[in-house]
């Protein structure tokens, strides 16, 4: 035991998983050289090569000692990590952890959490919020919230509620640029693009035009509450998530400026719980009442007047 470079294996064991040495460094919390050196330092100890790099970012594959070597680290630290949390678990029954982004945790769920405390006196309700898409059975979560296309595998999926898309702008922005009514208007308008691949401007060019619209041009951010705020601040128009915006269009703080046009997305947020665990019944509680919060969700088309004046 006291040979083994165990620094080292959990560095590999993290590149295993994510197939990748940045991905890893960032799970790790550590420069991606230090993980590139962990590697170097486990393959000369160990005597033989694990990894095999062809060129490119993605082109790291493993050899077959390296996929032995990478099985047997990954499940033997998720063993350790499991034995570890029994230990220091400390939570009450009533406590339900949730994991989500970061966009969809301030914008739509923190301003329920009052109600739900409310409501729900006795229960624990804590927040996590990421980008990745965590896996409950490794991470301990109770319950996940996605965003995207799913189900997933090897996790119950379960659709809480649908998504559509329009563009939105300050009540100042949309005076200046001459009070733009339908989407030729657009050409003349600074677009504020969003990372997120299911809410791209061309989804709406393809669906509402105009064909001329240059969707390349504009700032890019990196989440939703990023470009609202932005749109909100009069910096251009932002294709807006209608779960997200609704806040700041019952305020008036941005407004629709093509009445009721809009890209319908489908199913676009999950709830999601392991297949292996049985649901406790804090958390069966906690579901219970996201399903009720979704189904008084407001639909997109609400609001807007019959002339398709700007809604807010």
């Amino acid at each position: 035991m006291r040979e083994l470079p165990l620094h080292a294996l959990r560095a590999f064991a993290g590149v295993y998983q994510h197939r990748g040495v940045r991905a890893a460094a960032r799970e790790l919390g550590i420069a991606h050289s230090s993980v590139s050196r962990h590697l170097a330092e486990l393959e000369k100890w160990l005597g033989v090569q694990l990894t095999v790099t062809a060129g490119g970012r993605s082109a790291l594959t493993f050899t077959p000692q390296g996929e032995s070597l990478g099985r047997a680290t990954l499940a033997g630290l998720r063993e350790i990590a499991q034995a570890a949390d029994a230990l220091r678990e400390v939570r009450s029954p009533a406590s339900v952890t949730l994991a989500t982004t970061p966009s969809f945790a301030a914008r739509w769920l923190l301003p329920r959490l009052p109600a739900f405390e409310q409501a729900f006196p006795h229960l624990e309700l804590s927040v996590m919020v990421d980008r990745r898409r965590e896996d409950p059975d490794a991470s301990g979560i109770d319950l996940l919230l996605r965003m995207g296309s799913g189900p997933w595998p090897d996790v119950h999926s379960e659709a809480l509620m649908d998504d559509a898309l329009y563009p939105v702008m300050s009540p100042a922005y949309w005076q200046k640029s001459g009070r733009p009514a339908k989407p030729a208007d657009l050409t003349g308008l600074r677009l504020l693009h969003d990372r997120d691949p299911y809410a791209a401007w061309e989804a709406w060019r393809r669906e509402h035009g105009p064909d001329t619209l240059d969707v390349r041009k504009g700032p890019r951010f990196t989440s939703t509450d990023l470009i609202l705020r932005a749109a909100a601040q009069g910096q251009g128009v932002a294709l807006a998530r209608h779960r997200l915006v609704g806040d700041d269009l019952s305020t008036g703080t941005l407004l629709r400026p093509f009445g009721e046009r809009a890209v319908e997305l489908g199913s676009s947020y999950w709830l999601v719980w392991s297949r292996r665990a049985a649901m406790r019944p804090a958390t069966a509680t906690v579901v219970a009442w996201l399903r009720r919060e979704a189904a008084r969700a407001v639909p997109a088309s609400a609001g807007v007047s019959a002339k398709g004046s700007p809604s807010r």
